[in-house]
């Protein structure tokens, strides 16, 4: 009886949580998703968590993935942190964002103009950099050169 539990709680849960897996501007719930989808050792649940571990964008979120399948017995390998950019081409969407401004923006509106214009970019980024996202960001911004003069 205790299996038969087991498995409608998966029922109930599994398509919410493969929707949240799949949340790419919210790395937070994907990671909070691959947790709690590695309470099933199933092939649903395998299949999901080895594509997060391939795919996802955020280092932890693939840390975490890869963490259950290895105790599930999984042949995988572990992540590795990519170097330089997450997404191709970041920084012309970066500059083309700080053009967008007023020439005298303050950070605080170039990043709240990012996180309105590009969710996806700021979340990844934010998941990647943890503590030091602000002062990453603040650098990057500082460093754009929007070719006024």
């Amino acid at each position: 009886m205790e299996h038969l539990e087991a498995t409608d709680e998966f029922t109930a849960n599994y398509e919410q949580l493969k929707t949240s897996a799949g949340r790419t501007s919210n790395w937070r719930e994907r990671l909070e998703a691959v947790e709690a989808l590695g309470q099933w050792n199933n092939q649903q649940t395998i299949a999901i968590l080895t594509h997060r571990l391939n795919n996802d964008a955020v280092f932890k979120v693939q840390e975490a993935a890869y963490s259950k399948l290895k105790e599930w017995g999984e042949d995988v390998q572990p992540p590795v942190r990519k170097k330089g950019d997450l997404i191709k081409g970041v920084s012309k969407i970066l500059v083309r964002i700080k053009k967008s401004l007023p020439k005298d923006h303050t950070f605080e509106e170039f990043k709240q103009k990012l996180k309105n214009m590009r969710l996806d970019i700021y979340d990844i980024y934010e998941g990647d950099k943890g503590a030091e996202f602000d002062s990453w960001l603040e650098s990057t911004w500082a460093s754009l050169s929007t070719g006024r003069p």
